[in-house]
């Protein structure tokens, strides 16, 4: 059996506490999310007619959701290094639906996401809202995504995608897809533009499988979710941002996506034989 076949932890808090944190938590943090969007929405309004695709306004309104929804949840959260400065893109790896939250309370993005996301109930009104960028998984639609990527870009977005294609048990970095960063050689961009890698690590509640946050296969996502919301207690989670990589110097999107994976992949490993160690002098 291959990890990504493998069966979740064994990590679901069961009894009347754990019913008591999932409402508390749960009911908090939507309760969050109503009030960004009460004033987020009525803010685009405004927003949209005089900037268009730029968004100087409204992501730092999801930038403060995500950060507070994270701290009710009891999440610790870290962030290592600076955003970059200027046009440009963000790659990282993917864990966990918990990423969401995490990279958007590290900096002022607009998530490249599968078309089929937008139709999610719940998930895809928040994701139009926040200004995600729906693609989708048809080379035939290249051309078109690479449109759709330049007129972003150029209107000063910051996109982020995951390369990997899909979230893992956190445990691993995934061979990165090359397909998406084809869009950064056009032309228009290619002069302009540099991609910057992070690197996302979870480090589980000490006496938790350390695979608590991934979410893989096909493990489901309310089950996961409410698993998350009734653990006793919760973890942290490290954010690195690394040196932005200029698009031109590079020869093509391969060349590009090998170098941003060895920075992604690098410090994960780094970070996953530091817990390692630190597990060891523990027991």
């Amino acid at each position: 059996m291959t990890w990504d076949g493998a069966p979740p932890p064994d990590h679901v808090s069961k009894g009347p506490g754990a019913v008591a944190r999932i409402i508390w938590r749960g009911m908090g943090i939507v309760l969050v999310i109503v009030a960004g969007l009460s004033v987020l929405l009525p803010l685009r309004l405004v927003e949209r007619p005089v900037f268009g695709l730029h968004r100087p306004w409204t992501p730092w309104i999801t930038q403060m959701v995500c950060r507070v929804s994270l701290f009710w949840l009891g999440l610790s959260y870290r962030r290592t290094g600076a955003p970059m400065q200027g046009r440009g893109a963000i790659v990282a790896n993917h864990s966990s639906w918990l990423d969401i939250f995490v990279l958007n309370a590290a900096d002022r993005i607009c998530f490249v996401s599968k078309s089929e996301v937008a139709g999610w109930p719940g998930i895809g009104t928040l994701a139009r809202a926040t200004g995600t960028l729906f693609i989708a998984r048809d080379p035939r639609a290249a051309k078109a995504q690479t449109a759709l990527f330049e007129e972003r870009l150029l209107a000063g977005q910051r996109l982020l995608f995951f390369p990997e294609g899909t979230s893992t048990d956190g445990l691993r970095v995934l061979p990165f897809k090359t397909t998406l960063f084809a869009s950064f050689f056009s032309e228009e961009l290619r002069p302009h533009l540099s991609l910057q890698p992070v690197t996302v690590v979870y480090h589980a509640p000490e006496g938790r499988d350390a695979r608590t946050y991934g979410w893989w296969g096909d493990m489901e996502f309310g089950t996961h979710l409410l698993a998350t919301l009734a653990l006793p207690r919760h973890g942290r989670v490290e954010v690195t941002y690394h040196a932005p990589l200029r698009v031109s110097d590079y020869a093509n999107r391969k060349a590009l996506a090998a170098a941003a994976e060895r920075a992604v992949r690098g410090d994960h490993a780094l970070a996953a034989r530091e817990q390692g160690d630190n597990e060891t002098a523990k027991s």
